[in-house]
C-alpha cells in the first residue's frame, strides 16, 4: 500500500513538472477561488446588510406577547450566548393643562436598543444625533407631533397616571417602532421604572410585551428552532424580514441576485474542470495500457490516480479558498468607505462550502475519465482504440450533478431559483445542441464561398463535428452565463430604483377625517407636496372562507403572514394602484358598484386556500358582519412606500362603515415648515417618518449594486476558465496537424489565418447559441422566480454573436500560437 502511495506521488510530481496537471489545477483553483470569494463576499455583505436591517427594529429578534413569558425562554437564550431585553407598549393618555391626547407609551430599560440606536434632537424637527441612553426616571422623550398636540414645549411637564413627566428630548427615530398605520398614536419613550409608579397597568390594559434578542446568526437561528413550537396563538415571533417588509424584500431580492451569481460561477466551474479533467485521462491513457502490460490491475490502477485526483483537490481547493478570502478582503478594503463600518469577520462556512464545491466539482467531473483509464485495454499500446465510457461512469455523472444541485441550492437558498436555472440549462443544452449541429450544417455552404483560410477552419470543424459542436456548446454556455448575469443585473436595479426614485414617499399620513378630506388636499396642492391618492381605511377582521373559521383554513402556526388573527386595514376604490397587478379575475367596473366584491392580495389567497368566485365574511367593531365574493387577485410591490392593502372592496360596499383616510407624501428637506403646520392645523392626523428606513433600504440598494458588479467580475473569471480549458482540450490534436502542414509546406501565417477564422467562426454560433439560451432562462427566472415584466431583448440577439466571434477569436488565436512555435519534427518525434 505504502509504494503505491510513493508512486501515485511521484507520479503526481512528474505530471506536474510536465504540465499535465495545471490546466486541471488552474481549473479547479479559479473554480473554488471563484466561489469562495463570492460566498465570503456575499456571506459578510448579507449579514452586514442584516445588522444594518436590524438597527431599524432594535434587535435580530423580537418576541410579542401579551403576557410574560416563562422564564426558561430567556435562560434558554442566555445559554445560546443572545442578549436580550424588554420593553412595554401600550396606548395612555397625556394631559398638559386642559388639553389630553391618547399617546403610544413605550417603556424601556437599560440597554435599549440591542441593534442601533435612537436619534435625539432639542426641538421640533432640530438637528438630529445619535443616542445611547435612554430616558432617566422623571423624564420623558416624545415625537415632535405629541407636542402641538398638547400646546406644550421642550422643557414643560405633562401627566401620565399618577406622575409628572418633564419632556427634555424629542424622538427623531426609534428603533422598533412599527405595527399597524392606523392604530399608530404619537409616541412617549418613557423609563421602565416610571411605569410603575404611575399606577396605569391593570387589568384590561393593551399591553404588549417585546421581548428583544441580539446575538450570532446562528445562536440565533437554534433559539428559534427551540421556541416556536412552545409559542401560544398570542405570541409573534419576528425579525426585520417580517417587521419591515420594505427592507425585507430587499435583503431578499439581495439573495436572490447574488445566489444567482453564484450558481453561475458553479456551472461555469464544472464545465472547466470537465474540460480539463477530459484531457487529463485522454493524456494517461498510453500509461494506463503501459502498466496493464506490466502486470497492473484496475484496482491497481484506481490506487495509483484516485490519491492524486483527491492531493490535487485538497491543495488546489485549500489554495482557492486562500484566494477567495484575500479576494474579498481586497475588495471589502477597496470599498471600505461605501460599505457598511461595521462589518462581520468572515465566517468558517463559506470555507467549508468552498472546498467541498472543490472536491464535489472534481469528484464528479474527473472520476468519470479516471473510470475510463482503469477500463484502458493492454492492447493499446499497439491499437489507439478505446473502451466505451463504462455506465458507472454514468452513474457518476448523474451523482455529481445531484450533489451540484445541492451545493447550488445552498448557495442560492432558493429551490426554485436552482430548479430554473439548471432546468432551462439543461433544456438550452439538449435543445441548443441540436441548434449547434445545425448551424454547423449552415455553415458548411459556405466552404466554396470563403478564402483559404476560411475553407481550413471551416474544414476543421466538420473534421470534429460532435468536438466542434461540444466546443460550440461550452462557448456557449459561458457567454450565456455572462449575458444573463449582466442582463438580470440591469433588470433587477433598474426596477428597484424605479420603486424608489428619487422623490419616493417619505411619510405615511393616516387619520384624515372625513369632514377634512377636501380641506387636507388643499393644504397640500398649496404647499406643494407630492401625495398619492387619498384613500379611505375602515377596520375589519376576516373571520370565515367559504364559511370555515381561519383556525381550519390555515395551517398550525400560520398567521396570513401578519393578515390575519387581527384586525386589517381595509379600502375601497374604483382604480386598481400603479404598483399593483391582476393575476386572476378582473377588476370591476362602474356597474359593480354596490356589488360584494372585493380583490386579494395573491400570496394571502394562496394561504387560505381562496381562489377567485370563493366567499369571504369579515366583522366590523360596530358588530355587523359581511359576506363578499373574491372578484380578483393582485400581486403587491409591498417595498414601493405607497399604500397598499390586502383586501380592496367594490366601491360603495363599505358605505356606512366609519372610516378615516390615508396617504403617503414626498417631503422636501425644505418642507419641514410646512409638515409642522400640517401637524397644527389638522390636529387629529397622524404623520410617520419613513425617511430613515428609507435611507436604509437606498443604501442596501447601494451596496446590492456594488456586489452585483464585483460578483460579475468572479463569474468572468470563471467563464475564462472554461475558455482557457477548452482551448487547451483540443491543442494536442492541433499540434499534431500542424506539424504534418507544416511538413507539407503550410506557412505560419496560413496556420494562424485558420486558427483565428475557426475561432471567429465557433465565437459567432456560440452567439447565437448564447443568445437563444439567454432569451429561454430569462424568461423562467423573470416570470417563475423574480416576478418581472418579461421583453424580448433583441440588444442579446444583436451583440452576442460579434461578441462572441471578437472574444472567442481573439483567445482561439491566442491559445493556438504553440501550434506553430513548436518544431513540426520535435512533435513528431513525439508521437
Amino acid at each position: 500500500m505504502l509504494h503505491r502511495l510513493k508512486l501515485a506521488w511521484r507520479l503526481l510530481l512528474r505530471d506536474w513538472r510536465a504540465g499535465e496537471l495545471r490546466i486541471l489545477f488552474a481549473a479547479l483553483v479559479i473554480a473554488v477561488g471563484a466561489t469562495s470569494a463570492i460566498g465570503f463576499f456575499t456571506d459578510r455583505l448579507q449579514r452586514a446588510m442584516g445588522s444594518q436591517s436590524a438597527e431599524l427594529l432594535g434587535a435580530d429578534l423580537i418576541l410579542r406577547a401579551p403576557r410574560p413569558v416563562s422564564a426558561d425562554w430567556l435562560r434558554r437564550a442566555e445559554q445560546l450566548g443572545l442578549r436580550h431585553g424588554e420593553t412595554l407598549e401600550f396606548p395612555s393618555m397625556v394631559l398638559h393643562g386642559d388639553e389630553m391626547r391618547l399617546a403610544g407609551i413605550k417603556a424601556v430599560q437599560d440597554g435599549y436598543p440591542l441593534r442601533g440606536s435612537l436619534r435625539i434632537s432639542d426641538e421640533p424637527y432640530g438637528a438630529e444625533r445619535d443616542s445611547r441612553s435612554i430616558p432617566p426616571p422623571g423624564e420623558a422623550w416624545a415625537e415632535a407631533r405629541l407636542l402641538p398636540l398638547l400646546g406644550m414645549a421642550v422643557g414643560e411637564t405633562l401627566a401620565l397616571g399618577d406622575i409628572e413627566l418633564k419632556v427634555t428630548q424629542i424622538v427623531a427615530f426609534e428603533p422598533g417602532a412599527g405595527g399597524n398605520f392606523a392604530a399608530l398614536a404619537p409616541r412617549l419613550l418613557v423609563n421602565r421604572a416610571d411605569v410603575e409608579r404611575a399606577g396605569i397597568l391593570g387589568p384590561g390594559s393593551r399591553l404588549s410585551r417585546n421581548y428583544l434578542f441580539a446575538g450570532e446568526l446562528a445562536a440565533l437561528e437554534r433559539y428559534k428552532r427551540w421556541l416556536t413550537p412552545q409559542l401560544e396563538p398570542s405570541h409573534r415571533l419576528v425579525d426585520v424580514r417580517e417587521d419591515r417588509p420594505t427592507v425585507g424584500a430587499a435583503l431578499e431580492r439581495a439573495e436572490r441576485y447574488l445566489g444567482l451569481a453564484s450558481l453561475t460561477a458553479v456551472l461555469l466551474a464544472g464545465v472547466a474542470i470537465a474540460m480539463g479533467a477530459r484531457r487529463y485521462s485522454e493524456r494517461h491513457f498510453d500509461v494506463s495500457a503501459m502498466l496493464r502490460c506490466l502486470g497492473a490491475s484496475q484496482r491497481d490502477l484506481l490506487a495509483l490516480y484516485l490519491p492524486q485526483l483527491l492531493l490535487l483537490g485538497l491543495i488546489a481547493s485549500g489554495l482557492g479558498v486562500a484566494i477567495g478570502a484575500l479576494v474579498q478582503a481586497g475588495l471589502f478594503a477597496l470599498l471600505h468607505e461605501l460599505l457598511p463600518v461595521r462589518l462581520p469577520p468572515p465566517g468558517w462556512l463559506p470555507a467549508l462550502l468552498g472546498l467541498l464545491t472543490g472536491l464535489v466539482v472534481l469528484g464528479g467531473f474527473a472520476l468519470p475519465p479516471i473510470l475510463r483509464l482503469r477500463q484502458v485495454p493492454a492492447l493499446r499500446v499497439l491499437r489507439r482504440d478505446l473502451n466505451p465510457l463504462p455506465l458507472r461512469a454514468w452513474l457518476v455523472y448523474g451523482a455529481a450533478v445531484g450533489a451540484m444541485a445541492l451545493l447550488m441550492a445552498r448557495y442560492t437558498g432558493s429551490p426554485a431559483l436552482t430548479l430554473g436555472v439548471l432546468g432551462g440549462t439543461a433544456a438550452a443544452l439538449l435543445l441548443l445542441g441540436t441548434l449547434a449541429w445545425l448551424l454547423l450544417r449552415a455553415s458548411r455552404g459556405l466552404h466554396r464561398r470563403v478564402g483559404a483560410a476560411w475553407r481550413y477552419g471551416l474544414n476543421n470543424l466538420w473534421r470534429r463535428p460532435w468536438s466542434s459542436a461540444g466546443q460550440i456548446l461550452a462557448f456557449g454556455l459561458t457567454l450565456m452565463a455572462m449575458a444573463l448575469i449582466a442582463l438580470l443585473r440591469n433588470d433587477l436595479l433598474d426596477t428597484w430604483q424605479a420603486q424608489l426614485p428619487e422623490r419616493a414617499p417619505n411619510h405615511f399620513v393616516v387619520n384624515v377625517l372625513p369632514d377634512e378630506v377636501v380641506r387636507f388636499g388643499a393644504f397640500l396642492q398649496q404647499h406643494h407636496i407630492d401625495s398619492a391618492q387619498l384613500y379611505p381605511l375602515v377596520r375589519g377582521r376576516l373571520v370565515t372562507v367559504n364559511g370555515r373559521p381561519l383556525e381550519e383554513v390555515l395551517a398550525p402556526g400560520d398567521d396570513g403572514g401578519g393578515a390575519v388573527h387581527r384586525e386589517l386595514n381595509l379600502t375601497w376604490s374604483d382604480t386598481l394602484q400603479e404598483d399593483n397587478t391582476i393575476v386572476a379575475g378582473r377588476w370591476w367596473t362602474a356597474q359593480d358598484r354596490g356589488q360584494p366584491l372585493v380583490s386579494l392580495e395573491a400570496k394571502l389567497a394562496q394561504r387560505l386556500g381562496a381562489g377567485v368566485g370563493d366567499e369571504l365574511r369579515f366583522s366590523f367593531g360596530s358588530g355587523n358582519e359581511l359576506a363578499v365574493r373574491i372578484a380578483s387577485l393582485r400581486t403587491v410591490q409591498w417595498d414601493s412606500f405607497k399604500p397598499n392593502f390586502f383586501v380592496i372592496f367594490a366601491p360603495g360596499v363599505l358605505d356606512g362603515q366609519p372610516a378615516t383616510w390615508m396617504t403617503s407624501l414626498y417631503a422636501a428637506p425644505g418642507q419641514r415648515a410646512a409638515m409642522a403646520q400640517m401637524v397644527r392645523d389638522f390636529p387629529a392626523v397622524t404623520v410617520i417618518d419613513l425617511e430613515r428606513l428609507m435611507a436604509q433600504v437606498r443604501r442596501i440598494m447601494e451596496q446590492v449594486t456594488l456586489a452585483v458588479e464585483y460578483v460579475l467580475i468572479f463569474v468572468l473569471l470563471a467563464g475564462f476558465a472554461v475558455l482557457y480549458a477548452t482551448l487547451q482540450a483540443s491543442l494536442d490534436e492541433r499540434l499534431y496537424e500542424g506539424a504534418l502542414l507544416r511538413t507539407l509546406g503550410a506557412s505560419r501565417y496560413q496556420l494562424r489565418a485558420g486558427h483565428l477564422a475557426e475561432y471567429a467562426l465557433l465565437g459567432l454560433l456560440a452567439g447565437l447559441f448564447a443568445a437563444a439560451g439567454s432569451e429561454l432562462i430569462a424568461w423562467l427566472l423573470y416570470t417563475r422566480v423574480f416576478q418581472l415584466d418579461y421583453t424580448l431583448h433583441w440588444t442579446l440577439w444583436l451583440a452576442l454573436p460579434p461578441v462572441g466571434a471578437l472574444l472567442i477569436g481573439a483567445a482561439g488565436y491566442w491559445g493556438t500560437r504553440h501550434v506553430v512555435r513548436r518544431s513540426p519534427l520535435a512533435v513528431l518525434r513525439a508521437l
